[in-house]
């Protein structure tokens, strides 16, 4: 019986990993919840699906204290079971305004600063879920600082609701009459071709 149901996963998994798309949706905006060693942070997430297994990800979060940031995300989405269910692995670039935690050796003090205008290359890893018109998605995103702070790497466990605003579907069908539209306008209307051959005849 075991041997059967895993069977029948393992063929399940193998034929969605060949699905054309990993994504079920066009675009979604939501909130995310997100935590580190720092606190809690909440924010505004905004996915746009740009290729078919690819979406862009802006996260704007603010712990309404001393840590805001803005990140601009390439992912690449997989499928696990369904392109209900995928996971994704990208990354991009953050800005942020940040507090920072500098280790004075000799006073054995650490020196804490805010407000510090902070630029960084960050990562993410993820899995969501879509059930109708809603994406639940689970993700860690570490954040490496080249500017503007003390510590190196952040890292945080975000959770994000977000509502899909343009299905998949939709997307597609509105991409196809785009490609009609431009095939009409890039056609030689019919009088023009009747001029052109009765001029080439006489």
């Amino acid at each position: 019986m075991f041997k059967k149901l895993y069977f029948l996963l393992l063929l399940l998994t193998t034929l969605s990993i060949q699905s054309s798309f990993a994504q079920h949706y066009g675009n979604a905006v939501g909130i995310r919840l997100g935590s580190n060693k720092l606190g809690r942070q909440v924010g505004i997430s905004f996915q746009q699906r740009v290729l078919k297994k690819t979406s862009v990800e802006a996260i704007l979060q603010t712990d309404f204290n001393n840590n805001s940031s803005f990140s601009v995300l390439l992912e690449k989405h997989r499928p696990i079971i369904s392109k209900r269910f995928n996971y994704y692995l990208g990354g991009g670039l953050a800005y942020g305004n940040e507090e920072s935690f500098v280790k004075n050796e000799a006073s054995k003090e650490i020196i804490h600063t805010y407000g510090n205008s902070t630029f960084g290359v960050e990562g993410i890893a993820g899995i969501e879920f879509t059930i109708a018109s809603t994406v639940l998605s689970l993700d860690y995103k570490p954040n490496f600082n080249i500017t503007g702070r003390e510590e190196f790497m952040r890292g945080q466990v975000g959770f994000s609701v977000r509502t899909v605003l343009v299905k998949r579907s939709q997307q597609k069908k509105k991409q196809r009459q785009r490609k009609r539209a431009k095939k009409r306008a890039n056609k030689e209307p019919l009088d023009d071709k009747l001029k052109s051959l009765f001029n080439k005849n006489n």
